[in-house]
């Protein structure tokens, strides 16, 4: 389990790619120190294990399946890229609950400054907009984040300037794909409510999305 604060900007050093999988190589420091072959780390809010650990690399295998739902197959060599470790027991817990296996991916519509925040629109597919809710939370390229209010097919994220600064997020261009973690819970409760893709938006139903956020469960 991570918390998307992200503790470093690492490097892609090297990417070796298999028929559907791949390698990837990452440069960093900070990430390494009490890291250890087999423990995990989130790369752009993909959680990966680490296989090799070199004195400040480390390498992590990347399956079909996930080069396929998110951005890492679309990273080269000399790629920025947001790491953090595991949460570990006593560590502090300073955003929200992030488990690494993201959801999907948006694209980048626009960015704007707003005094000294930055404001990011991502468009999104339906499948995940019902997840992302005004004031809930979500994870992009890992990274932990407050959703300003939800439109027709995107959401605004406002990002402080400590995060612009120690993340790569602001320095998405129009057109890039971020991976996409919705909140745990939303999924939970959508789960335990028994709702399928065809009854999620079933007026008749006696619990419904709208009744759960009425009623404070959002």
């Amino acid at each position: 389990m991570f918390t998307g604060i992200i503790e470093e900007i690492g490097v892609i050093q090297a990417i070796r790619s298999g028929s559907r999988s791949a390698v990837l190589e990452i440069g960093a420091s900070k990430v390494l120190k009490d890291t250890q072959i087999g423990d995990s780390i989130s790369v752009n809010g993909v959680c990966l294990t680490v296989t090799t650990l070199g004195t400040a690399f480390f390498t992590a295998d990347a399956m079909p399946e996930t080069l396929k739902r998110s951005n890492l197959g679309a990273l080269r060599s000399g790629s920025p890229v947001n790491l953090e470790r595991a949460l570990r027991l006593g560590d502090r817990f300073g955003g929200h609950i992030v488990s690494g296996h993201i959801d999907g991916t948006g694209s980048i519509m626009h960015t704007k400054e707003d005094e000294n925040a930055i404001w990011i629109c991502i468009s999104v597919d339906d499948s995940l907009l019902r997840y992302i809710i005004d004031k809930g939370s979500i994870a992009i390229d890992g990274v932990s984040l407050t959703v300003v209010n939800v439109e027709e097919n995107r959401f605004n994220v406002s990002v402080i300037p400590h995060t612009r600064k120690e993340t790569i997020l602001c320095d998405k261009m129009p057109g890039n794909k971020v991976n996409l973690e919705c909140d745990v819970v939303a999924k939970y409760i959508e789960r335990f409510s028994g709702f399928g893709k065809q009854e999620f938006n079933d007026s008749k139903k006696d619990i419904s999305m709208d009744f759960l956020k009425e009623n404070g469960y959002f």
